[in-house]
């Protein structure tokens, strides 16, 4: 199952190490398979707010978005954004073509009504 890695990124200082980041970043993924799927740009807010950056990372499974992650290649450039914004990041599994939002629910106890 695909898994995506997410970065919401805040206070980006695009100095002289988030470029070199940049420009190390895409030699780390290839071995895993990742590829960028967003990478920034502005958002058309429709509900509620935004702020800061979405990056999104697709890999082939879980396992290889860890193993880029731990890298040896990737945990040397880390610090190199890390020093220079601040957010969240996190793996998540993708869900099948087939999905229908009613597939949720399968997860999910059956509710009880009062009574």
């Amino acid at each position: 199952m695909s898994t995506y890695a997410i970065g919401h990124l805040h206070d980006v200082n695009v100095g002289p190490d988030v470029v070199e980041y940049l420009r190390r970043i895409d030699e780390t993924l290839a071995p895993f398979g990742g590829r960028f799927i967003i990478h920034g740009g502005p958002a058309t807010v429709m509900e509620g707010s935004w702020s800061g950056d979405l990056i999104v990372i697709a890999f082939p499974d879980r396992d290889s978005a860890h193993a880029w992650y731990e890298s040896a290649a990737y945990q040397r450039i880390l610090p190199l954004r890390t020093g220079n914004s601040r957010g969240d990041v996190f793996f998540i599994e993708g869900v099948d073509a087939g999905h229908r939002a009613t597939d949720v629910l399968a997860g999910i106890p059956a509710h009880q009504p009062p009574g």
